[in-house]
């Protein structure tokens, strides 16, 4: 298809204002800039550098994304420049209909930010926590005699450099400035040759981010109808969804099966070449039994049969006693083959697998990874951290191979740099691969002091990778014996014994791949074998059966599904981290350990989508989407067509629908219809459903998702589903035996000084005890008590809260109460805290005096006070000790700096250090909290919004408008008039809607 003409005439920033997102909605696959929370869209109407008035002599001004990253670059120019931060994006899509300005409101296309009937026209505004920096950097333009934009190089990056020249009208020279590491000799080159910005990379950021803007808003909607209200769905996290809970089914269908087989273990008792035996131990499995090969695990389906009658299966029986048969018989070595091998390095990371083997070796969450290595590349340590390449430069690899000689010597060194390609789908030549900085590299050693822990260490992985893809090969030799005999039944027993040895490290001297992945930990440790050739006698030191079950698929890690992700063309790895914290943010997703656990609810969303709306979650179809969004970013498709067929259909804006007349929709039909025809033939019941299986009396048991979480129902009974329990460990057993288990009510029996009943019961609030009385007394269950131990005694104390210690001078009462806070004394309404529960029932009133005497601290008591519940360990990142202990919202672990709450699924008796450490490192990864902003029952518009069919406009809201609404807006407006290319939202499903 032709690309859509364009045109390179500029015009100036519209205004509006923002237009927020409907509740519950978010957008999901935003690239973790600076500020992740703005994505910018924008389609380019020129180029800067176009803008070439004289200058004044003022100083040069240089536009960054992040004050870190003005820092540096700061220091590398010196006097004459100025180097300011926008503070990440500073124009966005309306974010909710309070944001929308008065003169679109109403429209029909105002709820999306997007006029679809007329060309897909954004409408942008500056989003209102961005307006103060809007403004200093409208007052730095205008004392300037340049201005550089040197945001990142790519889709985002140019679009916020677009979006800026928009917003700030500057009447001075403008050069793109893009560089992809901060050294001084970096920056001094992009200064020498600026460029303009590229239009096919914001018109190619625009179109991502409508789309993303579209399919959230149209489909997640549906959802809170269907489902549960507060969803969403978004391009890349629905299909990320599905991708778990089609794994969680497979492992829910899964039935295991179970084999046995003989390990042995040999000696030598014989010498070679003049030399006693060798001593080695020769270890060895049985593999075959009378010429038939024995089964192994792979041998079996999902079912747990058997997929061929060629194999022997032994139960255990069989295989003790066969071991006990061949007890006496004397092995001999059949054959042994050995042949030589050699593995190659690994190329360097791109962000994909930088994820991956930072989750692997460091236990990083892809979060953490990408917050760490934002902060290399800002402070000069590292390459910029998006891309899809695995490209050096030539001065990168003759940096690496002259490190790696220095090092390791020239042997280790190839005779000529390697090269290397991408494989997977959608790859972006670009940039280069993440490496260090610099024309030389600086060893780990070198930058230790100057960095933290995880920052050294994430650096020092990224050092290896890069030098190791450019050593040589390592080498060695492989070797298999078999050996066999006969029992005493006369079977033919085999056994073979595999070995390595590496007679050349190679790149393994710099670098080893995935500590914890058990084939590369397998395949990287050598196993020497004994030196035995073929007749020798060997000596039976044991033989041990052993049995084996076989273990569903797994789930997939934080890496493993952003290497799926990657293979399958989905999203790009920019944006997978954001991504994964979406679908655990949203509830679909759980971590168990660093296994990504589905919820039942992520089972009733992907189950409507599929039923529904199945080339939405299409991996196919979602892969063809990146395909055509990468077309349009070079200039060869046309936004606005595309746009059109996906939302429309082929039949465009005028069609009803791609059916046959009878109400029914097709497949293909544009997402506008599609919602619209589907959503009265979904069934809700249906949808929110998911079959567990049958009890013997052919009952159904079945999962139902409901407003206050996922129950099991088996026909008239129904009972809560804990939420830390796996769906594929939700079995027609362990439903039953939770339909059969107590309800919660436990029956404590009679105070014997008020006659009344005291009844245990288990709460949507947390256990409680209560009496039979009218009205009854109520008491909320102490941390250390549970519903299982409670005692008639227990729940009498609990029933004396809040308990009156007496009264203070001006006869006002004081009393002990535990509340949601925590103990505490209170007199009228002063308050302090008590520093335990056992205090409640001990405190008396000169203590309470004394503490209400003392000056109130803001909020509880402070968290060094309250004694820890555990002691886990010293955090591997920053060294301090950590602690788990309980706050006002819940259990949470802390190393003193960094506090992280507890998730679904951790549990205070089994938390593990490694836990606790992977908690702590997500919640630095996301930074301090953000304040929320404080609601406002009136808010002025304030803001101009101008069109391409009108230049003012008056309010038109529901309420009349004050004369100061006229005041106008900053930064704010629509796509201009003229036509052009324009595509691309927030890179790899920006603005999804979450």
């Amino acid at each position: 298809m032709p690309p859509r003409a364009k045109t390179t005439a500029r015009t100036p920033s519209r205004s509006s204002t923002p237009l927020a997102e409907p509740p519950g909605v978010d957008e999901d696959a935003l690239d973790e800039r600076v500020d992740e929370d703005e994505t910018s869209s924008g389609t380019a109407r020129g180029g800067a550098g176009r803008r070439r008035t004289t200058g004044g002599a003022g100083t040069r001004l240089v536009i960054v994304e992040s004050p870190a990253k003005a820092k540096t670059i700061a220091g590398y120019l010196g006097p004459g420049w100025q180097v300011e931060s926008s503070i990440g994006h500073i124009r966005d899509l309306p974010r909710s209909a309070a944001d929308v300005p008065a003169a679109h409101k109403g429209k029909p296309w105002a709820r999306l930010g997007v006029d679809v009937d007329n060309g897909f026209e954004p409408l942008y505004i500056v989003t209102p926590d961005k307006r103060p920096q809007v403004t200093k950097l409208k007052a730095l333009v205008k004392d300037a005699s340049e201005l550089y934009l040197a945001t990142d190089e790519d889709r985002e990056g140019e679009a916020i450099a677009w979006h800026l020249l928009q917003t700030l009208k500057p009447t001075v020279p403008v050069k793109r400035m893009v560089f992809h590491e901060i050294t001084p000799q970096a920056i001094r080159r992009a200064v020498d040759s600026p460029r303009e910005i590229d239009e096919n990379l914001v018109n190619a950021q625009e179109t991502r981010r409508i789309l993303d803007r579209l399919y959230g808003y149209e489909v997640s909607p549906v959802l809170w109808k269907k489902v549960m209200p507060k969803l969403s769905a978004g391009r890349v996290q629905s299909v990320a969804t599905r991708i778990l809970v089609e794994r969680e089914r497979a492992r829910m269908r899964f039935r295991s099966a179970d084999y046995w087989n003989i390990e042995g273990r040999f000696a030598a008792t014989v010498g070679h070449d003049g030399k006693a035996a060798d001593q080695t131990p020769l270890p060895a499995i049985l593999v075959a039994l009378d010429g038939r090969r024995l089964a192994t695990g792979r041998d079996f389906d999902a079912t747990g049969r058997l997929t061929s009658a060629e194999v022997v299966r032994l139960d255990e029986a069989a295989a003790r006693g066969l071991a006990d048969r061949l007890a006496a018989t004397t092995f001999a070595v059949r054959s042994v083959e050995t042949k030589p091998y050699k593995r190659s390095p690994y190329a360097p990371f791109m962000t994909s697998t930088l994820q991956q083997e930072a989750g692997r070796k460091l236990r990083f969450s892809s979060q953490r990874t990408m917050q760490i290595a934002q902060k290399l590349y800002e402070n000069g340590y590292i390459t910029y951290m998006r891309t899809d390449s695995t490209n050096l430069s030539e001065t990168a690899l003759a940096a690496a191979r002259e490190q790696a000689r220095q090092l390791y010597g020239p042997e280790y060194v190839p005779d000529k740099p390697r090269i290397y390609t991408k494989k997977v789908k959608n790859a972006q030549e670009a940039h280069e691969a993440i490496r260090p900085a610099g024309d030389t590299f600086r060893t780990p050693g070198e930058v230790r002091a100057e960095l933290d822990t995880d920052g050294f260490r994430l650096y020092e992985l990224i050092w290896r990778r890069t030098v190791a893809s450019q050593m040589a090969d390592a080498r060695g030799t492989s070797a298999t014996v078999r050996l066999g005999g006969a029992s005493s039944a006369g079977e033919d027993a085999e056994f073979a014994a595999t070995g390595k040895v590496i007679t050349f490290p190679g790149f393994l001297r710099a670098y080893v791949e995935g500590a914890d992945d058990p084939d590369a930990e397998l395949e990287d440790r050598e196993t020497r074998l004994p030196d035995v050739r073929r007749g020798d006698p060997l000596t039976t030191r044991e033989l041990s059966p052993r049995g084996h079950s076989t273990s569903p698929p797994p789930r997939f890690t934080e890496a493993s599904l952003v290497k799926t992700l990657e293979e399958l063309g989905i999203g790009r790895p920019s944006t997978y981290a954001s991504i994964i914290g979406t679908i655990q943010d949203r509830g679909y997703v759980w971590k168990k350990g660093t296994a990504l656990v589905p919820s039942f609810l992520a089972f009733a969303v992907v189950g409507l989508l599929e039923n529904h709306f199945g080339r939405l979650v299409d991996y196919r179809f979602t892969a063809s989407m990146e395909d055509d969004l990468d077309d349009i970013a070079a200039g060869t498709a046309a936004s606005t067509e595309w746009l059109t067929r996906f939302y429309f259909g082929d039949d465009g804006p005028d069609a009803v629908a791609n059916g046959n007349g009878n109400g029914k929709v097709s497949a293909d039909a544009g997402l506008k219809h599609l919602v619209s025809e589907r959503l009265g033939e979904i069934d809700a019941r249906e949808v929110n459903s998911i079959p567990i299986g049958e009890t013997d009396d052919g009952v159904p048991v079945v999962v139902r998702v409901g407003r206050y979480g996922p129950y099991v129902q088996h026909g008239e009974r129904s009972k809560s589903v804990p939420e830390d329990l796996p769906p594929d460990e939700l079995t027609i057993p362990k439903a039953l035996e939770l339909l059969e288990a107590p309800s919660g009510d436990r029956e404590l029996g009679t105070d014997p000084e008020t006659g009344a009943k005291i009844t245990a019961k288990s709460g949507r609030f947390g256990p409680y005890v209560t009496t039979d009385t009218d009205p009854p007394r109520t008491a909320s269950l102490l941390s250390t008590m549970s519903l299982e131990t409670l005692t008639l005694d227990d729940a009498r104390k609990l029933l004396t809260l809040p308990r009156v210690l007496g009264a203070g001078a001006d006869g006002e009462e004081i009393t002990a109460q535990n509340g949601r806070y925590g103990p505490y004394v209170k007199k009228g309404t002063e308050s302090r805290s008590l520093q335990s529960e056992e205090q409640l029932f001990t405190v008396t009133l000169e203590e309470a005096l004394a503490l209400l005497a003392q000056p109130k601290t803001r909020g509880r008591r402070s968290a060094a006070e309250i004694p820890p519940l555990r002691e886990l360990g010293n955090d591997p990142a920053s060294g301090k000790p950590v602690v788990l202990k309980e706050g006002r919202f819940g259990p949470y672990v802390t190393d003193g700096e960094t506090n992280a709450s507890l998730r679904k699924g951790d549990e205070i008796t089994t938390l593990t250090l490694e836990r606790a450490a992977e908690l702590l490192a997500d919640r630095r990864a996301r930074g301090p909290a953000t304040p929320r902003r404080a609601s406002r029952t009136t808010a002025k518009t304030g803001v101009k919004a101008t069109t391409k069919a009108t230049s003012t406009a008056k309010a038109s809201s529901g309420t009349k408008a004050k004369p100061a609404a006229k005041a106008k807006a900053k930064g704010t407006g629509t796509r201009a008039s003229a036509k052009r290319s324009a595509s691309g939202t927030s890179s790899d499903g920006a603005g999804e809607a979450s």
